[in-house]
């Protein structure tokens, strides 16, 4: 099992450590209530160094991206970042992704942490267009600093200016006192904030930095058991919950990062998916009747037949109402639908909602 650098200062803080992703990280701290909180409302710090990096250089790296990814990377300028995912030549899907433009020859991706090896040898059995991959993945470390404060907390560690950057944009410069640093105005929680790449050296000097700059904000360290809720009250899918090698984006709600202006693969497939429709779809729902679902648990029809399965689902610490994420055959997709979960061999009920189920 792997550590980030900062594994250390997890067991330091008392977080309760667990495997997760081949990595030893934090699942929770003082608990997923209070964390998830902290980052709803103020700020909030996550390890998040076990994510994959990847750069990909040269004057046909664009097009190696255009043939791998649904989304039209084309539109992208410096600065910009873009969602995106790999289709796996079946109609599912090889991972989700962040494709960053640092300028028209160098791109920088970022996978998940259970797909690195998967990513890396899937981009480059497509690359027969002389593109120069590098993994950094062992590299660097990544903190994502969440919460409505993140801008106003950290501002005094980097002259870039932090309330200004739109979703989806990233700058380089100094940053806690270490030079060329990424900061980028993304995040998995839907509460704002910054996500910072620093090489493996400084990632103890970034992470000391932040919680000094941001201790008059009440800022705090989170695990991944709030990452988990808070993602999910947005309606952010989960790689190898909501999307995997079986799912395809269009099933899963992700129809507006598919772009047909270009050929990509599966790009034929999908197509024809999307002019005859999916047999199933991503809902979000909530419980109406008193239950939690959990993934896999089976989705009824109100006869008791099986529709479909939930992929995600928690008490919601927001909203103190407990909410799901599932696949259901189309015929029960509709707003308002009412479905079933079975827990404990019985159906309770609930309603198929609109995302996301947290608006701040």
């Amino acid at each position: 099992m792997k550590n980030t650098a900062l594994t250390q200062k997890h067991i330091d803080l008392g977080a309760k450590m667990v495997p997760f992703a081949g990595y030893n990280m934090p699942v929770q701290y003082e608990g997923v209530n209070a964390e998830h909180d902290t980052v709803r409302n103020g700020v909030g710090v996550f390890d998040v160094s076990h994510m994959g990096e990847f750069l990909l250089k040269g004057p046909n790296a664009l097009a190696l991206i255009q043939k791998v990814c649904t989304n039209d990377a084309a539109v992208l300028f410096d600065g910009k970042a873009q969602y995106s995912c790999m289709p796996n030549g079946k109609g599912g899907i090889v991972d989700d992704l962040i494709i960053y433009r640092i300028d028209a020859e160098t791109y920088f991706i970022v996978v998940n942490a259970s797909n690195i090896e998967k990513d890396w040898n899937w981009i480059s059995s497509h690359n027969d267009l002389g593109v120069e991959m590098q993994n950094l993945s062992d590299a660097y470390s990544l903190l994502a600093i969440q919460g409505p404060k993140a801008a106003e907390a950290m501002q005094s560690l980097t002259s870039i200016d932090l309330s200004n950057m739109t979703y989806y944009t990233f700058q380089y410069g100094n940053f806690a006192g270490i030079e060329n640093v990424m900061v980028s105005a993304t995040g998995y929680t839907g509460s704002g904030g910054f996500e910072v790449y620093v090489k493996n050296e400084d990632a103890e000097k970034l992470w000391d930095a932040v919680f000094s700059a941001g201790a008059n904000w009440g800022i705090k360290p989170i695990g991944l058991a709030a990452r988990d809720t808070l993602r999910l009250e947005m309606g952010f899918c989960l790689y190898g919950n909501d999307i995997d090698d079986s799912t395809s984006p269009l099933e899963a709600g992700l129809g507006w990062i598919t772009k047909f202006t270009k050929d990509f693969t599966d790009s034929e497939r999908l197509k024809a998916q999307k002019e005859a429709g999916v047999k199933r779809k991503l809902v979000a729902f909530e419980m109406v009747e008193r239950g939690i679902p959990r993934h896999d648990y089976p989705i009824l029809n109100a006869d008791g037949n099986t529709i479909g399965k939930v992929t995600s689902g928690t008490m919601s610490p927001s909203m103190k109402v407990a909410i799901g994420l599932g696949y259901v055959s189309t015929s029960h997709s509709a707003l308002d639908s009412e479905i079933f979960i079975e827990i404990r061999e019985k159906g309770i009920k609930a309603k198929v909602v609109k995302l996301p189920f947290y608006k701040a």
